[in-house]
This record gives structure tokens, sequence and C-alpha cells, in this order.
């Protein structure tokens, strides 16, 4: 029982930034734009986040108000770097993936040059220790307090938080409702008054603020507040890619997707805890690419019958029916 409860506590922390960039991926796709940038707008968040946190971790705020203050800071970069690619997106209809990529291959030299020449580190290292012990009243709850509100991150809270927004809003506004009808029939949202690049503009910008909190979470969650240019974010974007992929750009199956690849992850670090595995003498690099080739297996099976929006990453010309 007790590895049982490792598992999810550790689970859950991997769980969240994947979930909050799948859905970033959402809207951004659902809207009409493929963003395959979801990496190095993860990168950029966590680095700014991290460069704040570095900057006020000796002001004697408490370490949640730091987080909440550097979610801000990171959700902020993250609308900033993707209006690069609505950019090139939107206004100059330029090939979303090969921007996207672009984007992705910007951030980690950046984040080396910036930290060679500040830091001569190869990233930020803060000192703040944004782990909970407990949850006051949530954490005393029987079963579901210890596996859920105990020796976790705020991170994990805020996660599901965002999920319930992001259905709402995806679900029963007319927001919603207008931005996946850009992605569906732009011409005939436009014929109804609806201005899809403005729609395709915010789809992509929302995309940036969860991408940059997703990136920020995943630095306090898996790397305990630091941020380093050379391994990034470990290719957890092109895992978000996929879990949006999987959840067929739905907010309910993208958590569940989310939740299936953190626990391969936290499963590949958890391998002495469980005796069964451990007496199989299997080097402990297989089980760490156990979350990337799930992905590969999953993709090979889902993507002949996953529907995307029928537009996505085909740019809008008003001019053409």
């Amino acid at each position: 029982m007790d590895t049982l409860y490792y598992l999810i506590q550790n689970m859950l922390p991997v769980a969240t930034p994947l979930l909050l960039v799948a859905l970033g991926g959402m809207f951004s796709e659902v809207s009409g734009v493929i963003n395959i940038a979801l990496e190095g707008i993860m990168l950029f968040g966590a680095f700014f986040g991290a460069l704040f946190v570095y900057f006020i971790q000796d002001s004697g705020l408490n370490p949640q108000a730091i987080l909440l203050l550097a979610m801000l800071v990171a959700a902020l970069a993250g609308i900033v770097y993707s209006l690069l690619l609505s950019f090139a997106a939107v206004n100059m209809s330029a090939d979303q993936t090969i921007t996207g990529t672009a984007l992705n291959m910007l951030i980690p030299a950046a984040v080396l040059l910036v930290s060679k020449m500040s830091f001569n580190s190869d990233g930020i290292t803060t000192s703040v220790n944004f782990y909970i012990q407990k949850v006051p009243v949530l954490g005393d709850i029987p079963i579901i307090g210890r596996m859920f509100f105990q020796k976790t991150y705020i991170t994990v809270m805020i996660g599901i938080l965002f999920l319930i927004i992001s259905t709402i809003i995806f679900y029963k506004t007319k927001f919603g409702l207008r931005l996946r009808a850009c992605g569906e029939h732009p011409h005939a949202a436009d014929s109804v008054g609806i201005n899809v690049y403005k729609m395709r503009y915010l789809g992509v910008s929302i995309s940036g603020l969860l991408g940059g909190i997703g990136g920020f979470f995943y630095s306090v969650g898996v790397m305990d507040g630091n941020v380093n240019g050379h391994t990034g974010v470990a290719g957890f974007g092109f895992l978000a890619l996929a879990v949006m992929i999987f959840g067929q750009w739905r907010p309910g199956k993208i958590f569940l997707a989310a939740l299936f690849f953190a626990f391969l992850r936290t499963l590949a670090y958890s391998i002495p805890l469980i005796p069964f595995l451990d007496n199989l003498n299997i080097d402990s690099t297989y089980y760490k690419m156990l979350p990337y080739v799930a992905t590969m297996v999953v993709l090979a099976f889902t993507s002949k019958h996953s529907r995307a929006p029928k537009t996505v990453g085909v740019p809008y010309d008003k001019s053409q029916r």
C-alpha cells in the first residue's frame, strides 16, 4: 500500500505539466494552428519563472506565494513567446510546423547563452522548497488525503483547477464554440461575423499561457525548481503533443492520457520499490524509455482513427471559399 501511495504522490506532479501543456496545444489546434513549439514555450516559461524565483527567493515571502507569482511570470512569458508563432502562422501564413520547430531550437541555445553569461552555469538553480508535507484539512481525509494531499506540490491542485476551467470554456461558452468553429469551418465562422484571425491569436495565446505555466510546473515538480539549458524540459513538450492526440483534443481524455504517461515515467524511477520488477534485474535505462516507447506505440495504433480539427495547419485566407 505504501508503494501505491508513493507512486500516486510522485505521479501527479509529473502529470500536471503534461496536462497543462496538452490542454494548451488543444486550444491552439482547435483554433486551426498547429503548435509544435510547445517544447520551446515550456522552456521559455520555466526559465523566466525560475529566474523570478532566483531574484526573490531571499525576500522572506512564503514559498507558495513565490510559486504563484512565478507562475504568473511564466504564463506571461509563454504568451509573449507564443505570439511569434501567431504572427508567423496568422499574419505571414508561414508553415506552422517549420515555425514551431525553429522556435523549439532557439530557446535551449538562448537559455544556455544567458545562463553562461549571467550565472556561469548551464541553467538556473534556486533554493526555495515548494514541497508541501500536508494540505490543511484535505490532507486529513482518510486514504484520499494521503494519496492526493500529502507529500505533494500545490501545482497539482492548480492543474486540476485549470482542467475544470478549460473544460467549462471548451464546452460551455460561446468563446469555446467559436474557437472550435475556426478550426473546423473557418469560412463558415467568418460568414457569421467571427474574426478568425483574432480567434486564432487567442487560441495560440491560451496555448502559450498554459505552456508557460506547464514549463514552470515541470521545473518545480520534476526538477525541484531548477532549469537546465542542456536538458531543457526532457521532451515533455513533445510528450504533451502525444497526450493531446491520444486524448483526441478533448479535456477529459487528455487528463487520462496525462496520467497514463506520468505513471509510466514515475514507474521507471520507482523500480527498487516494486520487488517483482526489481527482481528481473533489467537495467533501469530500459524502464526510463517506457514513456517514449509508449508514445510511439500509442500513436501508431491511434493516429489512424484520430480526428484532428479539419483545417488545423491550414492558413486562413478570406479570399478563398
